[in-house]
């Protein structure tokens, strides 16, 4: 496990950019912490670095927002307002997550369960993992897995 401490949204999107830069397609990156933890701004970071420079916000109504750049997909998935694993299916989300071709982040990735959870029911994915939490007003904390692949 790595560690970043991010003192500005900046940062944070920093690294979701460096993140991108080096994401295999079909990558999923599960992200998981409070709100306002900078979830939503690493992912924002990763669509810069993957070549989008719209608009991106949490899909928290919407569940899903879709973000193009030339021959690059990024799908931007916020489970929040689902509870249990059954609701995620039950909206086809999960066949989003299966999606060929693309990149995907999923904010609140532990309303699937624990990570083991989500590896046992999508066996074949690559999915690698971070936890924002808030030491401080002004400094997030991100501990995720290593990114070489």
């Amino acid at each position: 496990m790595a560690t970043f401490i991010s003192k500005s949204p900046e940062m944070t999107e920093s690294l979701g950019a460096e993140w991108a830069r080096i994401a295999p397609e079909g990558l999923i990156v599960g992200l998981e912490g409070d709100l306002g933890s900078g979830k939503t701004a690493l992912t924002r970071g990763f669509a810069r670095g993957l070549g989008f420079f719209g608009r991106v916000h949490s899909p928290t109504f919407a569940l899903l927002n879709e973000y193009q750049s030339p021959g690059i997909r990024l799908y931007h998935l916020d489970l929040y307002r689902l509870n249990l694993p059954a609701e995620i299916f039950s909206t086809g989300l999960d066949q989003i997550i299966l999606q060929p071709g693309g990149r995907v982040v999923v904010e609140w990735i532990n309303r699937l369960g624990a990570v083991s959870d989500v590896l046992e029911i999508f066996p074949s994915i690559k999915l690698r993992h971070a936890k924002f939490s808030q030491p401080s007003e002004t400094e997030r904390l991100i501990v995720y897995e290593d990114f070489g692949f």
